[in-house]
């Protein structure tokens, strides 16, 4: 894995602020990004709305949070977390340092 091994993921406003539109004037529930073992290079990315757990890594921003569980966090550590809106879709994506290799979805990669 890389060396930015210690270093957090972090969350964009553009994210952050598509969180807040998904939850609307509810109460704000945490989206949780993980990592399963999976997908078509090895590991896939699953992000979801979800109730954060005691020993999870909560990122915060407008009003917000990202979650993060332990296991985690190691295939996550540097990754940007984002949201992009594009012709093929909208979708969070993240930027993942760590991945020496993804699909062409972006939602797996190897290490």
């Amino acid at each position: 894995m890389n060396v930015e091994l210690n270093l957090p993921p972090r969350v964009t406003e553009r994210a952050f602020a598509r969180l807040a539109e998904i939850n609307g004037d509810g109460p704000a529930r945490p989206l949780r990004v993980a990592v399963a073992g999976g997908g078509c290079s090895g590991f896939q990315y699953d992000i979801r709305l979800d109730d954060p757990a005691e020993d999870d890594l909560v990122l915060q921003g407008g009003g917000q949070s990202v979650v993060v569980d332990p296991v985690s966090l190691p295939f996550l550590a540097g990754a940007t977390i984002d949201f992009t809106d594009e012709l093929i879709g909208a979708r969070f994506t993240i930027d993942n340092p760590n991945a020496s290799s993804s699909c062409g979805c972006g939602t797996s990669f190897s290490i």
